[in-house]
């Protein structure tokens, strides 16, 4: 894709660290650099400003990755690609069916409802719920990983959804900031909102994550 665009040696293509490696795989693989930008805390997306913020003289093209369910800014970055003469590529998640989707939104609107102690994802623009991302922050009490596990032992599945950070890997370690991408890698947890679930799994869900207490005031 990107060398089929003419991005090759000598460029730099800005990607997320929140996500898959692949993507900055394919930076490599097309002889470019990969340079990382930081996340919006509420979609977990390229951040505008922090993408232009990483544009100079040798940046050829710019990969937004949707995440779970929500869409990357894709407007924003547009503009940002007129500006600069950046090609703006797209990586999207696979589609589901439109009633598969609506019932996901009916169990994540349940879990909105009910959860306690975490801080549960925006609904907006059209969420169609790829995975239910709630925050688990730390500051003292249980953090992320202690929850995750006592609320598996409670037989709940779910799991961290980005367990490092792209710009973390040996292969890819750059000193650079990215405190929105650090802070989701360390916060964030995915349970389940599938659409086989009944109702009393749901409750099940609930029940285990509010046994657990968490954060009345969520730190974000």
């Amino acid at each position: 894709m990107l060398r089929a665009a003419g991005v090759g040696v000598g460029d730099e293509v800005v990607v997320p660290a929140f996500g898959n490696v692949e993507v900055a795989e394919a930076v490599v693989l097309a002889g470019a650099l990969p340079v990382f930008a930081d996340i919006d805390p509420v979609t977990y997306c390229l951040d505008a400003l922090a993408v232009e913020a990483a544009v100079t003289s040798r940046t050829a093209a710019v990969v937004a990755v949707h995440r779970f369910g929500r869409s990357a800014d894709i407007k924003r970055l547009h503009e940002i690609g007129h500006r600069h003469g950046l090609l703006v590529l797209e990586q999207g998640e696979s589609e589901s069916p439109y009633d598969e989707i609506a019932q996901r939104r009916q169990r994540a609107s349940y879990l909105d409802a009910k959860l306690k102690g975490v801080l549960t994802p925006d609904g907006g623009d059209g969420h169609s719920y790829q995975q239910y991302v709630v925050r688990v922050p730390g500051n003292g009490r249980p953090d992320r990983d202690a929850f995750a596990r006592a609320v598996r032992a409670r037989g709940v599945e779910c799991r961290v959804p980005v367990k490092t950070p792209v710009h973390r890997l040996p292969e890819f370690r750059r000193c650079v900031s990215l405190p929105e991408t650090e802070r989701a890698a360390d916060e964030t947890l995915s349970l389940p909102v599938d659409a086989s679930l009944t109702k009393r799994d749901m409750q099940r869900i609930v029940s285990a994550c509010n046994a657990l207490g968490g954060l009345l005031q969520p730190a974000f």
